[in-house]
């Protein structure tokens, strides 16, 4: 069923990966002056990174963190440690230089755009803040749908338009990060939906929340997915019903990404959320994802294997905002650059392994 212009063409935009050049890549790290597959998944990520870009030796000259905010009617329900007005506060906090992702994002040479995708207060105008409001927060998920299908379309739009623009000005990589306090409850439902895992297993605690506000949380994830009923083959309908609006935008940056043949980083159970959706709409998107890190959120888990992702790192953490993504870019830009960089044995005048080598060792 088309969703709109913009979606639809953005989608058969989104093609395989180009065989040709990681046949390409795949030859040249064989004649890397290492062992054979001794770097490991930085050998198959450079590879995959050939097949993305569709060149032998791609290079990652500009990264930029996209990190959409919004809030979400479900906080009403009481899931969430935090008062909504933290929202704000913490984007702030980001235009301001003193969050997490602003600390780690400069440490990897990556530019920070934040979206107000939904916040559910007025924000003062910066130069890193870009008003993209659908809606002073999403609608209770307890109670109905999160936002109209108009909005969820709009959602995708921003998204895609955002990425496209990234990716003209030169960014070689994109990674999603998010803020909206409550967002881990529509985070489980959409996993939960998609999936087809128990609210049990993709509602974690979230900003910290005791064993009765974890059980009374996954009542309400359930009650969502109960009263919404929505279809788990259709993205935008899982969106529209139980999603959150900077949970929308982060898909269409996927999926805008993936159209515009770049490598895009996610983060962690939101952004894992968003991928999910992405994917969903159009699968094929999912071999342009790149998993930064494994979350302490157990429906993170979930998301990733379900899209085939295996995370590059697992370091307990379990905060958002592209905190991982940020940390993981160092290794993607790692993999492109000892494909590119390092000599050949031919180049640097090494001698190869021979055959001999191997019977040696055999014996």
């Amino acid at each position: 069923m088309p969703i709109s212009d913009l979606i639809d063409r953005t989608i058969l935009e989104i093609l395989p990966l180009d065989e040709a050049a990681m046949t390409a890549a795949r030859a040249r790290q064989d004649q890397l002056t290492k062992p054979q597959g001794s770097l490991g998944r930085l050998e198959d990520l450079s590879i995959q990174l050939a097949g993305i870009f569709g060149e032998a030796t791609p290079a990652i000259r500009r990264k930029t963190v996209i990190v959409a905010a919004g809030d979400h009617g479900v906080v009403v329900e009481g899931i969430s440690a935090y008062p909504q007005d933290v929202t704000p506060a913490m984007v702030m906090n980001f235009l301001g230089g003193g969050a997490a992702i602003s600390v780690l994002a400069k440490h990897a040479g990556a530019e920070i755009i934040v979206l107000d995708a939904g916040v559910a207060a007025d924000l003062p105008s910066h130069p890193h803040l870009r008003s993209v409001k659908i809606g002073r927060g999403t609608a209770n998920i307890a109670v109905g749908p999160a936002m109209t299908r108009e909005q969820a379309i709009q959602c995708l739009e921003i998204g895609i338009e955002t990425a496209r623009e990234q990716i003209e000005g030169g960014t070689d990589l994109l990674a999603c990060g998010d803020m909206g306090i409550g967002n881990t409850t529509p985070s489980s439902a959409i996993t939960s939906v998609i999936t087809g895992a128990g609210t049990d297993v993709t509602t974690g605690r979230g900003t910290g929340l005791d064993d009765a506000g974890l059980a009374h949380k996954a009542s309400v994830v359930q009650r969502a997915i109960d009263v919404n009923r929505p279809d788990p083959k259709d993205g935008l309908d899982v969106l529209m019903k139980v999603g959150g609006f900077e949970i929308g935008v982060l898909a269409g940056v996927f999926l805008g990404a993936a159209a515009g043949h770049r490598p895009v980083v996610v983060d962690g159970f939101i952004s894992g959320a968003a991928a999910l959706i992405a994917y969903s709409i159009a699968p094929i998107a999912g071999h342009r994802f790149i998993a930064s890190h494994q979350s302490v959120e157990p429906g993170h888990r979930l998301a990733l294997s379900s899209m085939g992702l295996n995370p590059l790192l697992d370091l307990n953490m379990r905060l958002g905002e592209g905190t991982g993504a940020a940390l993981a870019m160092h290794l993607v830009e790692a993999a492109a650059k000892c494909l590119s960089d390092m000599a050949t044995f031919a180049e640097a005048g090494v001698s190869e392994k021979s055959e001999g080598d191997d019977q040696e060792a055999a014996s």
